[in-house]
């Protein structure tokens, strides 16, 4: 849970801004684009980590089942279950489609760059398909966030629950 949720915060938070404050946009991009699919599966895989080694607990109710069965028990399906497919959800989504459309359409730029004689970032005119290209990322990126935001809140989620059952 805390390489998850440490990993989460310092990619959101701190790594992904010095590197963009730090680092030349090109650069930043070749980064950004090999350390997201490792980031991304981190995300996907450590969820099943969480549901394989879900600690039992004893409530009021009666004891609560270790390991998967315990994430599967019906008294945990809205406060286990619910985050942990949260969490994984969200980065497969950005594993498989999103982080990988993304990475192609700043390729697709970089070719329009070329075509263009100007930088994607650069400032106004661009051309038609330049426009389109940056709309386009803008959208992806802005989902990958969103997604990257909702799993991050998941397992903020996840860990209070577990922590009032501990």
């Amino acid at each position: 849970y805390g390489t998850l949720l440490g990993s989460q915060i310092f990619q959101s938070f701190v790594n992904g801004i010095v590197a963009y404050r730090s680092l030349p946009r090109p650069q930043f991009a070749t980064l950004q684009t090999a350390l997201f699919p490792i980031y991304f599966s981190m995300q996907t895989a450590l969820p099943v980590v969480l549901a394989l080694t879900y600690p039992g607990a004893s409530t009021l109710a009666g004891r609560v089942t270790s390991g998967l069965g315990g994430v599967l028990e019906e008294s945990n399906r809205w406060n286990v279950l619910l985050p942990l497919v949260v969490m994984a959800g969200t980065s497969v989504a950005n594993l498989v489609a999103v982080g990988p459309a993304t990475t192609r359409i700043m390729r697709e730029r970089k070719h329009q760059e070329t075509r263009d004689g100007k930088k994607s970032y650069d400032p106004a005119p661009h051309s038609k398909e330049m426009e389109q290209l940056n709309q386009r990322f803008g959208i992806m990126h802005g989902v990958s966030s969103l997604l990257n935001m909702a799993g991050l809140l998941a397992t903020m989620w996840y860990g209070v629950v577990l922590a009032e059952r501990l």
